[in-house]
């Protein structure tokens, strides 16, 4: 085996997970299954593999969102797998952190190849500093500088919401469709207690920053200090 680490296989059609499994084993790989998107980030965890090939379209999580949570606490690298060919798709999948793409139908072959290709890079792709916070929405565990936030599920959402697109200014409005997928009526003072607690929670874990930041008027951004 090249590793004692498993290539972690993130495929819901049993016979493309299996015929991947196939040949990356007669490469010399080890490798590990799964096929909902809720066992992603626990089977990461739990396994530390070296590569992730990570199917778009998943039970119970959407792969693009699981690789962007996977970048909030793991540099390993990852491909991700769809039958879109938009190039939007791709574009965006990149942007949120993943290495590569492989659209369908493929070669198992070039899965092979693909994943050589990424792990000749070597161990550089690990040397990325820790992110200062980490966000596990299966956990509902958010922590900022290894210290953990005491978070509620909505303030954890809007954290969420704020971390996915730091720098970029949200109005109310765009924070209320966020964190209130019921889309309920609820009033600007709602969002704002709701940021209050959370900035104040977040400052306590970080002294002297604010990274919540009010723009009168306009709304709200988050930014973290490097």
């Amino acid at each position: 085996m090249h590793d004692e680490k498993p290539i972690l296989i993130v495929e819901d059609e049993p016979k493309l997970a299996a015929l991947m499994r196939d040949y990356l084993t007669a490469a010399g790989y080890a490798t590990l299954c799964v096929d909902n998107g809720l066992q992603v980030i626990p089977a990461v965890r739990a396994h530390d593999p070296r590569l992730i090939l990570l199917d778009v379209m998943l039970p119970g999580r959407d792969g693009m969102q699981l690789c962007q949570d996977l970048r909030g606490f793991s540099a390993v690298p990852i491909i991700m797998i769809t039958a879109r060919v938009e190039e939007v798709d791709r574009l965006l999948g990149l942007d949120l952190g993943a290495d590569d793409y492989i659209c369908k139908p493929f070669s198992p072959r070039e899965v092979v190849a693909r994943v050589k290709a990424i792990l000749r890079r070597g161990p550089q792709l690990l040397n990325t500093a820790p992110p200062r916070l980490v966000i596990d929405e299966a956990q509902y565990l958010a922590t900022l500088d290894g210290i953990v936030l005491d978070l509620t599920p909505l303030e954890l959402r809007l954290l969420n919401t704020f971390a996915r697109s730091a720098g970029r200014v949200f109005s109310r409005d765009q924070l209320l469709d966020q964190i209130y997928s019921d889309h309920r009526v609820v009033t600007d003072r709602t969002v704002d207690s709701h940021i209050r607690n959370l900035r104040r929670k977040l400052e306590q874990a970080c002294p002297g920053e604010t990274p919540i930041e009010s723009l009168y008027g306009v709304g709200y951004r988050f930014q973290l200090a490097d």
